[in-house]
């Protein structure tokens, strides 16, 4: 048994794999082994994979017909003879001391399931702005109470940065297919089911932006399916038992997240916006009121809950000065979805 594994899953990468292990076969920490499973690539993949295999006996690879990102995770994951498992993507580059200090830190801190640590895109002319703005907020939430905060804003740890106990996995199922995120979906279930989080503040992952990211190509990634499995867990965690919820947020993203929510079965009573040309009007039936009518509804409602989902840059700051002066607490009465 060695200290850690890592899973890489692997999918005509042969222009970037020698790189990503060769970042790997480097690291400080010596003991753990390599799970690289090829999803059927069509290019050189394989080859590389046997070939590095020969040269370091840490690397062990896992061949199998194309059948998607999931069921490479879950086979390399079901293949790992370790109580930690590592995530790693066939084009990123780890830090030399990534393994090493994400290990001793999970061997400190019991208490923590999952450890991450900050992450740098790159190349930097590939960067876009958008990808960057995620980048600043996502290396800014560092700890447990951060990550849980603003765990439905978007996904808060980069998935091959992470560090997962082997139990904690298991516990939760693995990896699952729900046509959405496969790495939010998880961190969603863990956060339901009472995992605890870290971030450690180093930048020890170099993460590649290109236009071929299976974010950027799969539909699965979309806009519309971050919504739909918002909205499910939502329904089954912060939601659950709530007699009345509120959505700031008359806009696109109230509007669009607000349906699924309201096919989740979730008690929508009113939209509250500061836009005078929404406030007196109706979404999905329900009226738009404004900021200063929400302390009564909140009064008159029945286990009530504010859901902030204004994506507007800035938006979320001013929401939270405002609704903490009202008294109601983060993640207790009110969360931010967008």
């Amino acid at each position: 048994m060695t200290l850690v594994s890592v899973v890489m899953p692997c999918f005509n990468a042969a222009d970037t794999l020698p790189e990503a292990l060769e970042s790997l076969t480097g690291q400080t920490l010596v003991d753990f082994e390599l799970i690289a499973v090829d999803d059927g690539s069509s290019d050189a993949t394989a080859s590389i994979l046997k070939e590095w295999a020969v040269m370091d006996a840490r690397i062990r690879p896992i061949f199998q017909p194309h059948s998607g990102i999931v069921v490479a995770l879950n086979n390399g994951w079901h293949a790992c003879q370790s109580p930690l498992i590592a995530r790693m993507d066939a084009d990123d580059l780890a830090h030399p001391e990534r393994l090493e200090r994400q290990v001793a830190f999970l061997d400190m801190n019991p208490e923590i399931g999952v450890v991450a640590c900050r992450v740098e895109g790159y190349p930097q002319e590939e960067v876009r702005q958008g990808f960057m703005v995620y980048l600043d907020w996502q290396n800014s939430l560092l700890t447990d109470v951060d990550i849980r905060r603003e765990m439905f804003v978007e996904s808060p740890l980069a998935h091959p940065s992470v560090v997962i106990r082997q139990e904690w996995l298991s516990r939760v199922g693995g990896y699952q297919d729900h046509g959405w995120p496969e790495d939010y979906d998880l961190w969603l279930r863990l956060y339901l089911a009472g995992a605890r989080f870290a971030k450690l503040p180093e930048f020890l992952l170099h993460w590649r932006e290109h236009p071929q990211r299976l974010t950027r190509q799969d539909s699965r990634y979309s806009l519309e399916n971050f919504l739909r499995l918002k909205a499910h867990y939502l329904a089954r965690g912060p939601l659950n038992g709530k007699g009345a919820v509120l959505v700031w947020g008359a806009g696109m993203m109230g509007r669009r997240l607000s349906k699924h929510l309201l096919r989740q079965g979730v008690p929508l009573t009113a939209f509250v916006d500061i836009d005078p040309a929404k406030i007196g009007r109706t979404r999905w039936r329900l009226p738009i009121i404004s900021p200063e009518k929400l302390p009564a509804w909140w009064q008159a409602a029945e286990y009530p809950a504010v859901l902030a989902a204004v994506g507007a840059r800035g938006a979320r700051q001013l929401i939270r000065q405002h609704l903490n002066q009202l008294g109601l607490r983060e993640a207790r009465d009110w969360w931010s979805v967008a």
